[in-house]
């Protein structure tokens, strides 16, 4: 699910060509179209190659590994690349979503911080910082498994708890200010 996410809004990223259709376009038979819908030209996914070529891509290696089961031909490649690893190391497709989570939550960090900026919104910047402490919390995990989970290193377990907890709080003490500020400026929108 977070590969397919990803991979969406990486390859999504067309602007829309907000142009009007040519009066010759519109057939005088067809129903009068609606304002909103027909007057511009809004391209889909499917209409855009490189996105087209990322969901394809995406949905195959997800089916690949979801249908397939631990039997099949490709877990089996996969299971011959792997070297002598304990027990519990992590399968290839676990990986790939610890790594797409924590590229898509610095994502997320970064698309909240530029429309605090764009807009002029400080407290939308305050929810970017208030997310911070999860991905820390995040990095601690995919630290200790990248060890195999040593219990040398069991205090990254600890701290990950830690820090998904102010994580949290610091989350909530931003949505109350994004709440305040929105509030704030209703009322003095109001005549």
């Amino acid at each position: 699910m977070a590969i397919a996410s990803t991979s969406t809004l990486i390859f999504s990223c067309a602007k829309p060509d907000l142009r009007p259709f040519p009066s010759h376009f519109r057939s005088s038979s067809s129903p009068s179209p609606s304002p909103l819908t027909s007057q511009f030209r809004i391209p889909s996914l499917t209409h855009d190659p490189l996105s087209l070529s990322g969901l394809i891509g995406t949905g195959l290696v997800a089916a690949t590994f979801m249908a397939g089961g631990p039997d099949s031909t490709a877990m089996a490649a996969v299971d011959s690349l792997q070297l002598s690893e304990p027990a519990n190391a992590l399968s290839l497709p676990t990986w790939a979503v610890h790594v797409s989570s924590v590229v898509e939550w610095i994502t997320a960090m970064a698309l909240v911080w530029k429309y605090g900026e764009r807009k002029g919104y400080e407290s939308w910047k305050g929810l970017s910082w208030g997310m911070v402490p999860l991905l820390g919390g995040a990095l601690c995990a995919c630290t200790w498994h990248f060890f195999y989970n040593a219990e040398s290193l069991e205090v990254l377990v600890a701290l990950q708890g830690a820090l998904t907890v102010i994580g949290n709080i610091t989350l909530c003490i931003a949505a109350f200010r994004i709440n305040k500020s929105a509030s704030k400026m209703e009322t003095s929108e109001e005549p």
